[in-house]
């Protein structure tokens, strides 16, 4: 589904990004984790059209997007959340999730089907100020979905929340894959919910790869307990 070459991502003197190859194979969820300025929302802004990389190749579904322009990326059939859930405030629940169908390629997912998958009905007509963080992530997610992307990217989409919306949201993650064959994409700092809802996974560290493997694997690994998790973690 989706295969980075190489990728590298330099500002200045900074190198955000430094060689990263890997693979989401068609239907999976992925993870990646890693330390905070580890390069994990730049290699999704690379990914989603946002900075084009300094070196390397984007391939999606066998093509090659490097560097493409974010409506393209959305168009071919890639869709992604930011950290901050942003949404249109004055605008509706419904009228946001219009506004994100109107972004996506030739067959969009219609809105009132987002609207009673994601359980919106109940406030559908208010205005998205009105909301709670988790409803307008719900919101946030509504309008990727309804661009009836192939690839979803979820960055921190669980930042902020409890204990029972974190139980909740991983659901809602499940079903999107589950129901509708939604590859997925998630960054998330929460390493025992990634590792529980992926198969495979990748961590970064300064814009490199750290690890690259099974998620079930991720706690074994010498180098991640040591620079990511720390000593205590494996000593437990």
């Amino acid at each position: 589904m989706l295969e980075t070459d190489g990728l590298t991502k330099i500002f200045g003197k900074l190198v955000a990004l430094s060689d990263v190859s890997f693979k989401v194979e068609e239907g999976e969820i992925y993870g990646i984790a890693g330390p905070n300025g580890a390069g994990k929302s730049t290699l999704f802004n690379v990914v989603s059209g946002n900075y084009k990389p300094t070196s390397g190749r984007v391939m999606f579904q066998g093509s090659d997007i490097t560097g493409f322009s974010p409506d393209r990326i959305c168009q071919a059939g890639i869709g992604r959340t930011y950290q901050i859930p942003t949404t249109f405030q004055s605008l509706s629940v419904r009228e946001n999730i219009s506004v994100g169908s109107t972004f996506g390629g030739k067959d969009t997912r219609p809105v009132e089907e987002i609207i009673d998958f994601l359980q919106l009905a109940d406030f559908a007509d208010l205005p998205a100020k009105n909301l709670d963080l988790f409803s307008t992530k719900l919101v946030m997610l509504g309008s990727v979905l309804a661009t009836n992307c192939k690839l979803l990217m979820l960055d921190e989409p669980m930042a902020g929340f409890s204990i029972s919306e974190i139980e909740r949201f991983v659901e809602v993650v499940k079903s999107v894959n589950e129901a509708w064959g939604t590859t997925i994409i998630i960054i998330e700092h929460l390493l025992d919910i990634l590792i529980n809802l992926t198969e495979r996974m990748l961590i970064l560290d300064n814009g490199s790869l750290l690890y690259l493997g099974k998620s079930s694997e991720v706690t074994s690994d010498r180098r991640v307990v040591e620079i990511y998790l720390g000593r205590e973690y494996g000593e437990e």
